[in-house]
């Protein structure tokens, strides 16, 4: 692969006031279509303090909202104050949550742990050329490092989210534009060019002390292991970039040129048309945090949900010129068409796993209600008594004669934070976590995917990965860093008591173990077999979740209104009336 010796990027420009507020935002409510009809309009120099009624629903959110719904009015009642002021309170910059004062400013008292938790972050940096790019992988050096000492896109984004919410935005603008640099690249594995959108999985810094220089090493999936390179990444891009200026209020990066062109090569890549006729993301396995063969390949629930969250925020960020436009237009587009997808088809309940259960087969033509030819005895024991009364959730994967019903935690809460699922669908999601705690959290939060696949399935779906073995790792593995996504799509849907919880149970255990990347076992009980000690996304996971309950402002750059304006293409099921 052919590379510049040097990897030096400009990041001077004009950087607006700190006063100004990024509301591109504004628009997040409405219909998609209507961003076609004009440039979305920037509402600067609004004032930062928060009204009496803002501090009074901050406040109403983080001790007061009951843990469940029982009719639809109280539905409708819970949800206009939890989705209404996202975009209207700003995250202040300059403001420290839980770090460097002894309490918080909404009354929280801070944990021991989490100056510890900044320590090891801080501990983490990785610097290129004196500037602060990332965050290394883990600082475990017990093991043999592998890639554990590189800067991985996705693994940053906690960490990146950590900073924001600190103050400290320069950290989050160097990793954009040191990430965007390498995009650039000519991307070439065994002779075969990848797509210029690509971005990489991760980087490191090489430091060569004769020449006493430093340059960028960058891996597109040429060393990643079953050699996939990650479709995640440019969705996570996006999803930073949109996060950063909502946070600071500065526009400018954004809209530089490189960072226009960055978005719409990423886009190109997963916009073009060919014989797909579904709406997804057809993905090989390996592409995203399940980075090994876990038999996600197709249409995993975790790249659909960040594929329209990128959209999303991608509408928000595109300039209204005559390029932006042409992007502007496809998206919209294809969000009307992957949100019904994914509301439809990937969608069960318990009246809908009953009517798959009743499922006629060898159907055909545009009336055939079983639409995929799914063979009802292909339904897994384990899904019937895992379904609740109340609740549901987005299956893993859906194509041809196959639906994948595994629980995968990062698609359902992305699918929350960034309203790919409707009010009622973040309802009935939380509820379900709520029901089976035990087998989705139990003794360390959050589990990655549920149940564990074993004996001759897992022979034939991981290729007999030892590594994925039953209840380990990807395998049905509980992962710390998720807390930040379930505290997050708990904020979302006013259960805090929910997030109290889950913070609680990781606080008794994260730091005595020494940060975990992952913990195995049925109930997370057991420290990962393999599990890389003083793992950054482990530390940052816990401190953005905190941070999060702290000040629930801070939602606003991580989760998406509701387009209210798209009508509801999902009948009301009995899980979201009882």
């Amino acid at each position: 692969m052919s590379r510049p010796n040097h990897v030096d990027l400009n990041q001077t420009g004009h950087t607006k006031s700190e006063d100004s507020l990024f509301t591109l935002a504004e628009n997040e409510e409405c219909d998609f279509s209507k961003l076609l009809e004009k440039p979305p309009r920037l509402l600067l120099n609004i004032e930062r303090q928060r009204s009496l009624d803002e501090r009074s629903l901050i406040n109403e959110l983080s001790i007061g909202i009951s843990p469940r719904l029982s009719t639809r009015t109280d539905l409708h009642i819970s949800s206009s104050r939890v989705f209404e002021p996202l975009d209207l309170i700003s995250s202040p910059v300059g403001r420290r949550s839980g770090f460097n004062t002894p309490r918080s400013q909404t009354g929280f008292e801070a944990h021991p742990m989490v100056a510890e938790a900044w320590e090891a972050l801080r501990s983490s940096l990785v610097y290129f050329r004196g500037q602060p790019v990332g965050t290394i992988a883990a600082l475990d050096n017990s093991e043999e490092k592998l890639n554990y000492d590189q800067v991985f896109l996705r693994d940053f984004v906690p960490s990146g989210l950590a900073f924001l919410m600190n103050g400290e935005p320069e950290i989050v603008k160097n990793f954009i534009l040191k990430t965007l640099r390498l995009q650039s690249w000519e991307k070439k594995i065994d002779r075969f060019h990848l797509g210029e959108g690509v971005m990489p999985a991760s980087f490191k810094v090489l430091h060569d002390p004769v020449r006493n220089n430093e340059t960028l090493m960058a891996d597109f999936g040429e060393s990643a292991i079953g050699r996939v390179a990650p479709v995640d990444s440019g969705f996570w891009w996006i999803i930073l970039l949109r996060a950063y200026t909502k946070s600071t209020g500065d526009t400018s990066l954004a809209e530089m040129p490189e960072c226009q062109k960055g978005m719409r090569l990423i886009l190109s890549l997963c916009l073009s048309e060919g014989f797909d006729t579904f709406p997804t993301l057809l993905c090989a396995d390996g592409c995203c945090m399940i980075d090994r063969r876990m038999g996600v390949y197709g249409y995993p629930i975790e790249i659909q949900a960040l594929f329209f969250m990128a959209l999303r925020c991608a509408l928000l960020l595109l300039k209204h010129d005559d390029e932006g436009k042409e992007f502007i237009e496809r998206i919209v587009k294809r969000l009307h068409a992957l949100s019904y997808h994914i509301r439809s088809y990937f969608w069960l309940d318990l009246k809908n796993l009953n009517d798959i259960y009743r499922f006629k087969t060898e159907e055909y033509s545009h009336t055939a209600v079983n639409k995929f030819n799914v063979m009802p005895d292909s339904l897994p024991e384990w899904v019937f008594d895992f379904m609740p009364v109340r609740g549901g959730y987005f299956i893993g994967n859906v194509s041809p004669a196959r639906m994948d019903f595994r629980w995968f935690c990062l698609g359902n809460c992305i699918a929350i934070l960034s309203s790919l699922a409707t009010p009622e669908q973040s309802t009935a999601i939380m509820d379900l976590i709520e029901s089976r705690w035990e087998e989705l959290v139990g003794e360390m939060p959050l589990k990655v995917c549920y149940p564990a696949i074993e004996n001759h399935e897992w022979r034939i779906i991981t290729g007999c990965d030892p590594k994925n073995t039953r209840w380990s790792y990807h395998n049905g593995g509980s992962w710390p860093v998720l807390l930040w996504l379930l505290v997050a799509a708990c904020v979302k849907t006013g259960r805090p008591q929910i997030a109290r919880r889950a913070i609680e149970i990781a606080e008794s255990r994260l730091l005595k173990d020494n940060w975990p990347e992952y913990y195995d076992g049925k109930l997370g009980r057991y420290i990962g077999k393999q599990s890389r000690k003083c793992q950054t996304w482990s530390i940052a996971g816990y401190l953005v979740a905190k941070m999060m309950l702290e000040d629930p402002s801070q939602l606003g750059m991580v989760a998406l209104e509701e387009d209210r304006q798209m009508k509801p293409l999902l009948r009301r099921s009995n899980s979201w009336t009882l």
